[in-house]
């Protein structure tokens, strides 16, 4: 059942009149269960649509760094998915180690855990020591947990030890009518886009950003060749955009003709789509052969061999990254889709003088960075295709399987496509092309 206060961000009412209207005792969100940890346990396909449920959980209490937030969109990334499927291991240890802390954080250890790391919304509260974000405020939010109170968050948000991937590694995530984040995870919503075309962005993009542009990356330069796997994906598409941004050419990694028009669109002219590559030999990739043919396909299409790998696929790419990058080059890495166990020929790596650069997030400034060139229309949002939340595993299904381009979205409390948009004179600047090019 609908609540006044959700109802009243629907019709998009003012601060003064949210701030009067009683927050909801309970709210549907999407959780996985601690009593379902164990239900995967010798089955091979573990299907997210059983594991990843929508149910009504009470509503937390604020701590006085945090705000309440009305979601109107999330998006799925694969934290979810493999939360979905208690892998590596169940998230549940993720909180009840957050628990041990004590005091607010001891409220993460719950019997079920509201997942998702990215969202757009409404201020609905705030607690008491919230400074410059006020109730009515549109917002997205970052995904970066972290501890201010850590002397190494100082030198950068990633690197505390207390720093966690919101709605992975905490309670209370996106995916859910209502989420709490801290401050320091709120940066305010492009005017341009649309609640879902919003929501689809913080996580992903701004990882690539730290991967390829910071300087805690891989520090791309104007003329650099980036080899990017899995180029029309969450991560991918947000990549071949960046290198494009900043003078790199970037050649792009798909694995059907469809996406590879993706790519073509969007301005990058070197594609590989593996499915012609590998010519019905999956494996084609996982060995010296593969990696060989690869790199004389690169070297025809840009000429020579890639600076710079952006790699987050993991075990059936990370050998084949190692090998093609050129000499002196390096293999930037944020994931493991296809599994953390990596086994590469290492002759490749210190005769060749390659690095590998471990990548993880980003910090604020990083994110805000991000976000500020999807208000400026400098990137625009992978978003391929929405779903709501009652169809949450489908959604998570969908980028389980791979069957996905860009983002997917959930709408939460938004009532379809197409709103949220404050400032449509910058969206017509944009363009309505550019702004839907991944939309099937």
């Amino acid at each position: 059942m609908s609540s006044a206060l959700s109802e009243a961000v629907i019709a998009g009412a003012d601060g003064a009149a949210l701030a009067s209207l009683a927050v909801p005792d309970a709210f549907p969100a999407a959780v996985v269960r601690e009593a379902d940890q164990h239900m995967f346990r010798d089955v091979a396909d573990k299907d997210v649509r059983k594991s990843l449920l929508v149910d009504q959980v009470p509503m937390p209490e604020l701590a006085p760094d945090e705000a309440l937030i009305a979601v109107m969109a999330s998006a799925i990334n694969y934290n979810t998915v493999w939360t979905a499927m208690f892998e590596p291991l169940p998230t549940f240890q993720f909180l009840k180690q957050m628990a041990k802390a004590g005091g607010w954080q001891a409220r993460h250890d719950l019997p079920y855990h509201i997942v998702g790391s990215d969202a757009s919304g409404v201020i609905v509260r705030t607690g008491s020591s919230v400074r410059n974000w006020k109730v009515g405020d549109h917002i997205v939010v970052s995904p970066a947990y972290v501890d201010e109170q850590d002397p190494d968050t100082h030198r950068d948000g990633m690197l505390g030890e207390g720093q966690k991937a919101w709605g992975f590694e905490t309670n209370f995530g996106g995916l859910a009518h209502y989420a709490v984040v801290r401050a320091s995870q709120l940066m305010p919503k492009p005017a341009a886009l649309t609640w879902e075309e919003a929501a689809a962005n913080p996580l992903c993009a701004s990882t690539a950003y730290r991967m390829l542009v910071s300087e805690r990356g891989a520090r791309m330069k104007q003329g650099d060749i980036v080899l990017i796997w899995g180029a029309t994906g969450g991560l991918g598409s947000y990549a071949v955009q960046l290198v494009l941004n900043g003078g790199g050419i970037p050649v792009g990694v798909v694995n059907s003709q469809a996406k590879a028009d993706v790519l073509t669109s969007l301005g990058c002219k070197a594609v590989i789509n593996r499915e012609t590559l590998q010519d019905g030999d999956p494996t084609l990739l996982e060995r010296p052969d593969g990696w060989k043919k690869m790199g004389k396909k690169i070297r025809a299409l840009v000429g020579e061999d890639p600076h710079i790998v952006f790699e987050h696929v993991g075990r059936k790419t990370f050998a084949a990254s190692v090998f093609l990058a050129r000499r002196g080059g390096t293999v930037i890495t944020c994931g493991s889709s296809t599994g953390y166990e990596h086994v590469y020929d290492n002759r490749y790596l210190w005769m060749r003088l390659k690095r590998i650069i471990g990548s993880h997030g980003a910090n604020l400034h990083e994110q805000c960075e991000a976000n500020r060139l999807f208000a400026r229309g400098h990137l625009v949002p992978a978003l391929s295709k929405t779903y709501t939340l009652d169809d949450v595993g489908a959604a998570a299904r969908s980028v389980q399987t791979n069957q996905h381009i860009g983002k997917v979205g959930v709408l939460c409390l938004a009532p379809r496509p197409g709103l949220g948009v404050s400032d449509p004179q910058a969206r017509e600047r944009i363009g309505e092309q550019r702004l839907t090019a991944f939309r099937e």
